[in-house]
Formats: structure tokens, C-alpha cells, sequence
């Protein structure tokens, strides 16, 4: 029988006995083997560039061709380099000090061991990015993938399940679609770690299924992530980069500025900045019709966007369109860049995580106001202070808890292989990324090697002198 006519659960269950019998069989892939592993995941995102563009944009509705080149292919590919020229000192066992009752020539080791078959359940957003770049870490680890893609990447999906048995066997790697009930049969199956990207409310879901397989997660959820805007730093280079990482993919990224904070007299300049810098991004009277400016992925997120904004207007606040012409496209799903001042903080904008092109504007006086504000919410996944001021910097490393932190630009954290990433509380645990993504997908196997003769031979019972002396001079 074809394994797609199975019923579903019995197909999920039968990929997994497929890839555990294979890591039992072959319990530890030599350097050669990973390598050889890594140089397949790049090959494939560099012989099918324009057919990933193609089929992104084609989930979006519309999906800057140079935002996924950006976004998604070139960190893959530059991460599969990294990790390539690190890997074989990521495998090196570590050696250890060794403590208590040994005789010389006794050796303490950590070996890094493949677990077994991880599985990964990726967000619609950035689809290879945050599937590609987990898996460099899984295959490098030394194990096994199980991959299931978002409902809102059935184009992505299609042609990865078409195209990646040419690269792998499905005894290594597979890619299933999201064709209802998929996920949660997923997230039940005993992998060896999952590792889940997406909401804090799915995120709790899958949690709570691999408890019942004590299954290890790692989950990268989301958040509130602020800028922090300081008097000493220069507006105009501030604006830049905030509204750049606001509007690349249209704000629909976990770790984009969700809002900012400005010293109140400083907000008008910036609204002024933004005016100017947002048109320039994307030139001439094409305003949301330019091919740069991607769509929000569904009419639900199009919808609840507008309903955030209708809100905001209705309680007062001041919702200000920064490019030219209509403020939206229900038939591309495009909503063009807004600012929102003074937003209640009970509404929609302020509650939750944003999600989309909108950018609230919140004033303080003093930096306090700020910490006390992000504290009292739940930490989020990064925060992005703009200062030049190593005190005032360090005081805000110091006093407010983050996922990651980029200074004086957002967003570029993510980008540094050779950082682990991860959120922390409800914007997720665990890392992956560098050398802490290795980790996390291996065992850090304690292994102590004794020496020829023990200690225990002499002050083990029936105790005595030797074994009273020993032990006062152990605990001294």
C-alpha cells in the first residue's frame, strides 16, 4: 500500500517507526555522513531559488520575491555555511575535570550523541527560513526530521514533499502538509525533542501533548518585542531602521518591532521622518500596488488588522497612513504602514501581538516608565534599545528580561549564526541557532572512564579508620 492512502495517524506513526528503526540501525552518522547531510538541505535551496519564491508568494497572495531571497534563502544558506565550518569541533567530546574517590588515570567525558527523530512544526511566515535553518542543527546533531508545514503554505508544502526525495530518503527527511488534523497528530507523536514556532495559545497545545510522551520541546513563540528609542540617539537613524524591519514582510515576523517607545517631546519628529521614509521605500504613485510590499497571508489576520485599527480610531487615537492613496487593498490583502498614537491600553494594539504593518508610537519622560511598563507584560521575545550610552544600554540588559536583544538596530540578533536564539517565559524556551542549536538537538552524554583501581576499595564497609579519615577530608 502507498503510504499516502493510509489514514492519517497511521501515517505519521509509520514515518516515525521508519526513521527510528533507521537511527537504531545507524545510531551515530559519522562527520562525513552530517556533513554530506548539510551540503544536500543547500543544495536543494540553491537549485530550486525561484520555484520557493514562486511558491511563497503564491501562499501570500503576494510575496516580495527579494524578501524571501533576503529573509529565508540567504540566512539558510550562509547558516548551512556556518555550521559546516564548525562542526567538526561542535563533536569533539569535551574532557572533565574528575572529582571525588578516583585514582589517577581515571577521565570524565561529555560526548555529544545524536537523540534519535526530532520533529519540527513550522510557522507560515518565514517557512524555510524556519525550517531550513532548524534542520542545518538537526542534521548536524546527527539525527533524524519529521517536518510539518503550515495550512497557510500549501504551494511551499506541494513542492517540498515533491521535491525533497530526490535530496533525502524519507528514512532521513520528510515534509508533511497541513490537510486538517495534522498538527495535533503530530505534536503527539513520541519524537525524541519537537521543536515548535508559532502562537503562545498552539504553542501551550503542543506543549501539553509531548507531556504525555515527556517528550523534550523547544518552542519560539512570540511577544510584544518594543523598541526603545533614547534621547541621545541620533531620530532619523532610529526611524530607519525601525520602520525598515516594520515593513519588511509586512510586519508579519515574531521578532518585528511591535511598538516603540520615544521620549514624548520626540514623537512628532518621528511621525515626520516616517512620512518621508516610508514612501521612499516604495517609490512613485505604486504605493501598496509595488511588487516590494507583501500581502497579509489571510482575510482572517487582513480582517483582524483593520478591526485593531477601526478600534484604535474609535477610542481616540490618532491612526496615520504613511504611503499615499488607500489604506488598504481587500483584493491583494495589502494594508498600507500606519503609526497609531496614544492607543488606549486596553485595546486590541496594545493587548496583543501586532502582527502586521502597524507601528504604535508610546511616549515616556523618564526611562523607568519604560522597564515598568515591559515588565509588568510578559517578557518578550527580543527588545531593541537605541542608545549610545553604555550605562543607559546595560541598565536595560539589566532590568528587562528578553528572548534576544539587537542594540541600535532590531532585529539583526536573529541573523548572527553564531548566537543562540530563543525566547524566554511566554515567548518560548530552548535555543537553537550556533552552537546551542547543536546542543539542543543532541545528548550531552556523561561518560566517566575509572581508573584501574577505585578508592571505594579502601573505605567501603565494614568502615574504619582509613574511611573516617577520607571522609573528614573530604567534607573539611
Amino acid at each position: 500500500m502507498n503510504p499516502t492512502d493510509l489514514p492519517l495517524a497511521e501515517r505519521l506513526q509509520t514515518a516515525l517507526a521508519l526513521q527510528r528503526a533507521a537511527y537504531h540501525a545507524h545510531p551515530v552518522p559519522t562527520l562525513a555522513e552530517r556533513q554530506d547531510d548539510l551540503k544536500r538541505l543547500r543544495a536543494f535551496l540553491r537549485e530550486h531559488q525561484e520555484a520557493i519564491c514562486d511558491a511563497i508568494s503564491a501562499d501570500y497572495g503576494h510575496r516580495s520575491h527579494h524578501e524571501t531571497r533576503l529573509a529565508e534563502l540567504a540566512p539558510a544558506v550562509d547558516g548551512i555555511g556556518h555550521v559546516l565550518g564548525q562542526l567538526r569541533g561542535w563533536m569533539k567530546p569535551q574532557r572533565r575535570h574528575v572529582d571525588l574517590l578516583s585514582f589517577p588515570g581515571a577521565q570524565n567525558r561529555v560526548i555529544p550523541q545524536p537523540l534519535g527523530v526530532v520533529g519540527a512544526i513550522v510557522p507560515w511566515n518565514f517557512p524555510v527560513n524556519l525550517s531550513f535553518v532548524p534542520l542545518s542543527y538537526i542534521f548536524a546533531a546527527g539525527n533524524r526530521a519529521l517536518v510539518k508545514m503550515s495550512e497557510n503554505s500549501r504551494h511551499l508544502a506541494a513542492l517540498l514533499i515533491d521535491k525533497i526525495p530526490a535530496y533525502f530518503p524519507p528514512e532521513k527527511l520528510q515534509f508533511f502538509d497541513e490537510t486538517g488534523g495534522v498538527g495535533v497528530a503530530f505534536s503527539q507523536l513520541p519524537f525524541d525533542h519537537l521543536l515548535f514556532t508559532g502562537s503562545g495559545a498552539t504553542g501551550r497545545a503542543v506543549m501539553a501533548a509531548a507531556a504525555a510522551n515527556l517528550c523534550p520541546v523547544t518552542l519560539e513563540l512570540g511577544g510584544k518585542a518594543p523598541a526603545i528609542v533614547c534621547d541621545d540617539f541620533p531620530l532619523r537613524t532610529a526611524a530607519e531602521r525601525i520602520l525598515f524591519v516594520k515593513c519588511l514582510n509586512a510586519g508579519q515576523i515574531c521578532t518585528s518591532v511591535d511598538h516603540a517607545w520615544l521620549p514624548e517631546a520626540r514623537i512628532e519628529a518621528f511621525v515626520q521622518m516616517a512620512r518621508e521614509i516610508v514612501p521612499a521605500h516604495f517609490p512613485g504613485s505604486q504605493g501598496l500596488a509595488s511588487p516590494d510590499y507583501t500581502s497579509i497571508i489571510d482575510a482572517r489576520s487582513f480582517e483582524r488588522l483593520l478591526a485593531a485599527l477601526e478600534e484604535a480610531r474609535a477610542r481616540g487615537a490618532s491612526v496615520i497612513p504613511l504611503l499615499p492613496g488607500p489604506a488598504w487593498d481587500a483584493s491583494t490583502r495589502k494594508i498600507v504602514p500606519h503609526i497609531v498614537l496614544n492607543a488606549p491600553a486596553d485595546t486590541a494594539l496594545m493587548r496583543r501581538e501586532i502582527f502586521g504593518p502597524i507601528l504604535p508610537l508610546r511616549g515616556y519622560r523618564a526611562l523607568g516608565e519604560v522597564v515598568a511598563a515591559i515588565n509588568a507584560g510578559d517578557r518578550p521575545l527580543a527588545i531593541y534599545p537605541f542608545s549610545h550610552d553604555a550605562r543607559v544600554v546595560q541598565h536595560l540588559l539589566d532590568h528587562v528580561m528578553s528572548g534576544g536583544v539587537s542594540v541600535n538596530d532590531a532585529l539583526f540578533h536573529v541573523a548572527q549564526h553564531d548566537l543562540p536564539f530563543g525566547g524566554v517565559g511566554a515567548s518560548g524556551m530552548g535555543h537553537y541557532h550556533g552552537r546551542e542549536g547543536f546542543e539542543t538537538f543532541s545528548k550531552l552524554r556523561p561518560v566517566f572512564h575509572q581508573a584501574r583501581f577505585s578508592a571505594l576499595k579502601f573505605i567501603g564497609p565494614p568502615y574504619g579508620r582509613f574511611a573516617d579519615a577520607m571522609l573528614k577530608f573530604l567534607i573539611k
